[in-house]
């Protein structure tokens, strides 16, 4: 072994102590061990094995997803004095020689590759030559066919480790049910291994999930009111929604941009790297953004349309605060969202297995928006894991929904759908239902049906309400072609008495109340409340925050790869006057320390304190 662990850390990292289980794997790992790692999003993954790899005798080999996450990663390493580098398709034929003969020759300590550059003959062979020291294969969840982001190349993992079957492996995600994790273990060779699993509770990020009205102008008061000229993400369900999003929001003050696949690479390109280094800006995107994205200081993410899964919309919301800061994942969805993701599941290239599975990590999804209890409890319990519920720190548990009794409701719903054959959606029921007479009830001749004007009682909201429901709860199927609901046998047992519904009561206001409580929990933690024994303290982080932007444009990287939000915080807390001081402050590693050190040292000098101009006149 090279070099102790915990020096690594402090020495390369800036960092006084390992936190969660990063000591165990890390030791599990040094002692020839391969495992299995489940940590959530911000918890630390990376430096699991990028530790060890400063350690150990060779080269770590990390195999990472997406092309601009193994940039990010290796940009930040390089901060540090780390030798890393990446070899991808992004590489001239003479760029990927040099890095050849750099692993060949003992000069680099971690070597970021692509699964798709493992997939080839040349790539296999010279791997066989490398002394490596780990396998590292980051976003683990891809090698499972049952994953949300399944990548076929990620099988030829099993391929190569076999050429060096004495190196341990350690395959680490942040999202995995039970049934992806044995796949993992399985594919892998990591049966006989440990699992080493972190809590997935991210405690500072705040949940909320409510019926959509006017989407945009939900997403606008949620922006405007609690994250104004913060960076955040949208994510929406096509490609035009992203555009016409971004585009409106525009129009409306807040700085916004696309990202699709469908953009031209030069333009899709920009558009992250403009987020990645400026501060402020909102991508609205869909789901080809978001995995390779390591910025810290994400502070919502939005979905304007449902997810198709509980691992997806972890695995999105928790690019929100990986800085550990303040931090909220906001949702709005409506009838319309389970209809098209019905649709697409059903109308997919996939085996019936697989589409069996997709509607059940569907039905998840909608129990858990549909759901009356504290969401941080059904979203863990989802991943196996148990909480008490009552965060405190969502929807459900500061503002409580009403639960009622929805059995008479849903059997009125129900037997509209069988009046009518099973061969309508939401709109036309509904219409039934209220006993109007439209164009096409009349058409129909359904006026004249024993459903028509029974449920003229309740709103359109309500109704709307009660169809969405029934279909989360599994009383109703959709129609994958053409969006009408179908009964089942669920269907038919609440319609004959055998159970009952309880749903959950719809806020009947136009608009949803902005939450107080989920405003009050941000501001004592907000950039602008640091500790008020430092008065000023909020002043000397922006003055920190322009120094460090500046810093970053003139090296053409991202500002929180010069230094994170949170060690800008501690400096203008503490305000070291020393470098051995500004050395004590988590994230200022030896290497930064002397790269910024006295620039950041002179910064806070340099800045007035009120208390010492006035004791300086004082003294005059």
């Amino acid at each position: 072994m090279k070099r102790n662990p915990l020096s690594v850390l402090r020495e390369v990292f800036g960092y006084p102590a390992f936190r969660g289980r990063q000591a165990e794997v890390i030791d599990h790992v040094l002692a020839g061990g391969s495992a299995l790692v489940l940590m959530p999003t911000g918890g630390g993954k990376s430096l699991c094995y990028q530790v060890p790899a400063l350690c150990l005798s060779g080269l770590a080999l990390v195999i990472s997803p997406l092309i601009a996450l193994m940039r990010d990663q290796v940009t930040a390493l390089q901060q540090v004095g780390v030798r890393a580098v990446v070899y991808n398709s992004t590489l001239r034929a003479d760029e990927k020689a040099q890095v050849r003969k750099a692993a060949l020759t003992g000069k680099l300590d971690l070597l970021y590759v692509a699964p798709e550059t493992l997939n080839t003959e040349f790539f296999t062979d010279f791997a066989g030559r490398l002394t490596l020291s780990l396998f590292a294969v980051d976003e683990a969840h891809c090698v499972s066919q049952w994953g949300h982001d399944f990548r076929p190349d990620y099988l030829e993992i099993a391929k190569l480790r076999a050429l060096h079957p004495q190196v341990p492996l350690l395959a680490l995600t942040a999202t995995a049910d039970p049934q992806t994790r044995e796949e993992i273990q399985q594919r892998l060779g990591l049966s006989q291994d440990p699992l080493f699993s972190s809590s997935f509770d991210r405690p500072n990020i705040r949940y909320e999930i409510t019926q959509r009205k006017e989407a945009r102008r939900q997403l606008l008061d949620f922006i405007s009111g609690r994250h104004r000229g913060e960076s955040g993400i949208v994510y929406c369900l096509s490609r035009r929604k992203t555009e016409e999003t971004a585009e409106w929001l525009c129009s409306q003050g807040v700085q916004a941009l696309p990202y699709h696949a469908g953009l031209d690479p030069q333009t899709r390109q920009l558009h992250q790297d403009r987020f990645q280094r400026e501060e402020g800006l909102v991508i609205c995107a869909t789901i080809a953004f978001g995995m390779g994205i390591d910025k810290p200081d994400v502070r919502f993410v939005a979905h304007i349309d449902l997810p198709k899964s509980v691992e997806s919309y972890y695995q999105e919301t928790g690019r929100a605060g990986r800085d550990g800061q303040p931090a909220e994942a906001w949702m709005v969805y409506g009838l319309g969202d389970v209809v098209s993701q019905r649709r697409l599941i059903e109308q997919g290239e996939g085996t019936q297995e697989w589409k069996r599975l997709s509607q059940r990590k569907l039905g998840a999804l909608l129990g858990l928006c549909e759901s009356v209890q504290c969401r941080r409890k059904g979203l863990l319990g989802y991943f196996g894991e148990a909480h008490p519920g009552d965060c405190g720190h969502c929807d459900n548990c500061q503002q409580p929904p009403k639960a009622l009794d929805g059995t008479e409701l849903g059997r009125k719903a129900l037997s509209a759908v069988a009046r009518t054959d099973q061969k309508f959606g939401a709109g036309h029921l509904i219409d039934i239902l209220m006993g109007r007479h439209t164009d096409k009830v009349d058409r129909f001749g359904h006026d004249s049906l024993s459903v028509f004007g029974i449920g003229s009682g309740e709103s359109e909201r309500t109704w709307s309400s009660v169809f969405r429901q029934l279909t989360a709860a599994g009383f109703l199927d959709v129609d994958a072609e053409y969006g009408a609901f179908l009964l089942n046998r669920l269907s038919w047992q609440l319609m004959r008495a055998q159970t009952s519904l309880m749903i959950r009561q719809e806020d009947e206001s136009t608009r949803p109340p902005r939450s107080r409580t989920a405003r009050s929990a941000r501001s004592t933690t907000s950039r602008s409340a640091l500790p008020q024994a430092a008065a000023g303290g909020g002043e000397l982080f922006d003055v920190l925050r322009a120094l460090r932007k500046k810093l970053a444009e003139s090296q053409g990287i991202p500002p929180y790869v010069v230094f994170h939000d949170s060690t800008l915080r501690e400096m203008a807390t503490e305000r070291p006057q020393t470098l051995d001081a500004l050395a004590q402050i988590s994230g200022v590693g030896q290497v930064k320390l002397e790269r910024y050190g006295a620039t950041f040292l002179s910064a806070i000098r340099d800045y007035a304190h009120p208390a010492q101009q006035d004791a300086a006149h004082d003294s005059v």
